[in-house]
């Protein structure tokens, strides 16, 4: 409840009256009271009288002074005062927004989206098929497929999952420029994150990679995130005699190196010499699957360059498509493709398990 003090003290503003060799004293002395059920009280008198009052009064403040002097009588007007004391409703207001369940679902929506696009989606799932793909070379029998097989596996993805985001983390923070014009809907190009947040996730994930393969304990999985961090690093930092991607050949032997080779033997020798404590064998699949995996790696250095050529001319970056154009790299691609699939159908056609013919048979009709 609003609450008003009404006081009235002795002031000093006068008005004179004289009658005859008397003098006449007057005083008036008013106040207004706002009440819910009160009107106009007045009093007047020649001593001092203060009265208070607890009122309702919307009004700051009422100030009136007046002052009679004449001859030995003095006529005092009193000071009224009021104190307000008023509660602002904004507050209310404020408060009740200051929780906004859709603000907060849309910023946790918005920073998923954002890492979603850091991590580059395609390579988390190329990396993912791939290591499930050569792990089932090493599957033997029905039994094999066991809940020693799917932890492994599991190990193994989650562990090079993580490289990979420290890997295409890495490149975007030594691309952010170029990535202006050729990507401008990553993250660090379009200031979504800023440099700092890009360094700290990076070395986050390549400390969470390492961690996890030393708990495992697994020396073939250790070495394939060592390399993919040594190689991974050397093509994309920009300091002396590093940043390969700068030029075509290095950039696309990095590639192949990671893709055909260490993904196909290191996880491979993961599952055969850690998971199923056998001695490490280079079976015909695997050496097929690696073949496989060249070609196919070699279409992946090629074909990733064509849609960056603007940006890649302008920091000079020698790709196949800027040194050979986009059109003819991308006819390589598709004949490579070509090749590539052609052997693999032909090799399932000629082998010598029967559910491996029947599949290569499905693809080709």
């Amino acid at each position: 409840m609003d609450s008003v003090l009404f006081r009235c003290l002795p002031h000093a503003s006068s008005h004179t009256a004289v009658a005859g060799g008397d003098f006449c004293r007057t005083r008036h002395c008013a106040a207004i009271s706002y009440a819910s059920s009160y009107g106009l009280n007045a009093s007047c008198n020649k001593r001092k009288v203060q009265n208070e009052y607890n009122l309702r009064l919307r009004k700051p403040s009422l100030n009136h002074h007046y002052k009679g002097i004449g001859g030995g009588y003095t006529f005092q007007k009193y000071d009224m005062k009021f104190v307000v004391k008023a509660t602002s409703e904004k507050s209310f207001g404020s408060e009740s927004q200051a929780f906004d369940p859709k603000s907060v679902s849309d910023s946790v929506k918005n920073s998923l989206d954002a890492f979603y696009r850091f991590s580059r989606p395609h390579t988390v799932i190329g990396t993912a098929l791939s290591i499930i793909s050569v792990s089932l070379l090493a599957v033997e029998k029905i039994s094999d497929i066991s809940p020693l097989f799917f932890t492994g596996v599991l190990e193994a993805v989650v562990a090079a999952l993580f490289m990979n985001i420290y890997i295409v983390g890495l490149n975007q923070l030594s691309d952010v420029e170029i990535d202006k014009i050729n990507k401008p809907y990553l993250p660090l190009a379009s200031g979504e994150y800023s440099f700092g947040t890009g360094v700290a996730i990076v070395s986050s994930f390549s400390i969470l990679s390492f961690g996890l393969s030393w708990i495992v304990g697994s020396w073939p999985l250790f070495w394939a995130l060592f390399v993919s961090f040594v190689l991974g690093t050397a093509y994309s930092i920009n300091v002396p005699l590093l940043r390969w991607k700068r030029f075509a050949v290095l950039a696309a032997m990095c590639i192949l190196a990671v893709r055909a080779v260490i993904v196909q033997l290191a996880f491979f020798l993961h599952m055969q010499t850690h998971v199923y404590k056998r001695p490490p064998v280079f079976s015909r699949p695997l050496i097929f699957a690696t073949a496989f995996m060249s070609f196919f790696s070699v279409v992946i250095a090629l074909f990733k360059d064509i849609p960056d050529i603007e940006g890649d001319k302008v920091f000079g970056i020698q790709s196949f498509s800027v040194r050979l154009g986009q059109k003819p790299v991308f006819w390589t691609c598709v004949t490579l493709l070509e090749i590539a699939y052609g052997v693999a159908l032909l090799v399932g056609a000629s082998s010598p398990c029967l559910w491996s013919k029947i599949f290569t048979l499905y693809l080709w009709f």
